[in-house]
C-alpha cells in the first residue's frame, strides 16, 4: 500500500532539497512509473468516447430509418446498417474518399457550417438504375454522372437527409438543406486540414450482395453548441423531465377511460334445491337485510360502498352512501 504523505512532511522534503541536505540523485521513486500516453496536438481527441457512444445510438435509428425508406421507395430489399464511428481530421476524411464519388454538402440548420455525406458509386448507381425502372445493375462505377443523374441523385440524398431531424429531435431540432453535389472530393475546401469531424460510415446491402457504403461526415466545430447534449447523463435527464409529466397525463387520460363493472347486493338468501325448481312468479324470498340497512356495493370482486336504493326518474337507482374499509385488504 502506498503511503501518503501530510503537507508538513512534503514542506520538509522541498526544504530539504533546497538546502542540499538530500541529494536529488538520491530520489528513488516508489511503485510504477507513470504510464504516459502520447497526444498529438495536430489531432487533438475533441470528442469524447461517450459523445462517439451517442452518436453510435443515435444513427442506428437513423440507418433503420433509410433501411425501411429506401425499400419502400425503390420497391427492393435495402438493408443499411452502422459499420463504425470514429474521429479523424479532415484531410484523411478527403484523402481517404475515391474518386469519382458522390459529395454532398449540406447544412444542418440552426446550426452554423455544414456537413458532408459522401455516397461512392456503388451506391448511387444502382438507386438511379432502380429510379429509372432497371433491375439495380451497377454498370460502369468510374464514369462521372450525367446532368439528369446529378439532379435525381440530389432528391433521393435530399430525401434520406430529412430522416436526421427524428434521429436528432431528442437532442436539437434541426432543418437539414442540400448546398451542393460534388464528384470530385479533392475540390472540397470547406474545413481546414486539421480540422476534427466525426466519422460514421455505413455498409449498404442491396437485394443478397453489398453494393456500396455511406460515410457521413460531421465537423466537431458544427456540433459544438450541442456538444454537451451528447453525453449519455444529459440524453437521460431530457428523456425523464420531458416525457414524465406527459406520462402522467397520458396515464390518467386512460385511466379514466377504463370500464370497471360495479354490482350492487341486495341481499342473500339460502333456499334448498326443491324450493328453487318450485319458484314461481310472484313468489317472495325474504333476504337477510333489513330494509333499512346499507347495500354492499362492489366494484369488480371488491367490496367498495356501501348503498341505498331509489329511483331516477323510471329507472332504479343506489346512491352510495358510505366507504367501506377492509383491513385485510391493500385495494
Amino acid at each position: 500500500m502506498q503511503e501518503i504523505l501530510s503537507q508538513g512532511e512534503i514542506d520538509s522534503l522541498l526544504q530539504a532539497l533546497n538546502t542540499g541536505s538530500i541529494p536529488v540523485q538520491e530520489i528513488e521513486t516508489t511503485g510504477e512509473m507513470a504510464k504516459v500516453k502520447s497526444y498529438d496536438f495536430r489531432r487533438p481527441n475533441k470528442f469524447s468516447k461517450e459523445h462517439l457512444r451517442t452518436l453510435e445510438m443515435l444513427h442506428q435509428h437513423y440507418a433503420r430509418h433509410l433501411s425501411s425508406f429506401l425499400s419502400g421507395y425503390l420497391r427492393t430489399n435495402i438493408n443499411i446498417e452502422l459499420a463504425s464511428v470514429s474521429q479523424i481530421i479532415f484531410d484523411e476524411f478527403i484523402r481517404s474518399i475515391p474518386t469519382p464519388t458522390i459529395l454532398t454538402v449540406f447544412d444542418l440548420l440552426p446550426l452554423n457550417g455544414s456537413a458532408i455525406m459522401e455516397a461512392n458509386t456503388g451506391f448511387i448507381f444502382p438507386i438511379i438504375d432502380l429510379l429509372f425502372g432497371g433491375n439495380g445493375s451497377t454498370g460502369d462505377l468510374n464514369r462521372e454522372l450525367t446532368d439528369i443523374e446529378t439532379q435525381v441523385t440530389k432528391k433521393i440524398v435530399a430525401r434520406m437527409l430529412e430522416y436526421l431531424v427524428p434521429t436528432w429531435q431528442d437532442i436539437f431540432e434541426i432543418k437539414p438543406e442540400v448546398r451542393s453535389i460534388e464528384t470530385n472530393p479533392r475540390l472540397q475546401q470547406l474545413y481546414s486540414p486539421n480540422e476534427v469531424v466525426a466519422l460514421l460510415t455505413f455498409t449498404v446491402t442491396l437485394g443478397e450482395n453489398d453494393q456500396g457504403m455511406i460515410n457521413l461526415c460531421l465537423p466537431y466545430i458544427m456540433l459544438d453548441p450541442v456538444i454537451a447534449k451528447l453525453s449519455v447523463r444529459q440524453q437521460f435527464i431530457r428523456q425523464f423531465s420531458s416525457t414524465q409529466e406527459d406520462n402522467t397525463k397520458n396515464i390518467a387520460y386512460w385511466l379514466n377511460r377504463c370500464e370497471v363493472d360495479i354490482t350492487a347486493v341486495l341481499g342473500d338468501a339460502g333456499i334448498t334445491v326443491e324450493d328453487f325448481l318450485q319458484i314461481q312468479q310472484g313468489d317472495v324470498i325474504v333476504l337477510d337485510k333489513n330494509i333499512n340497512s346499507d347495500l354492499d356495493v362492489l366494484v369488480g370482486d371488491n367490496l367498495k360502498f356501501g348503498a341505498q336504493v331509489g329511483a331516477v326518474g323510471d329507472n332504479l337507482a343506489i346512491q352510495i352512501v358510505s366507504l367501506i374499509e377492509r383491513e385485510d385488504s391493500n385495494e
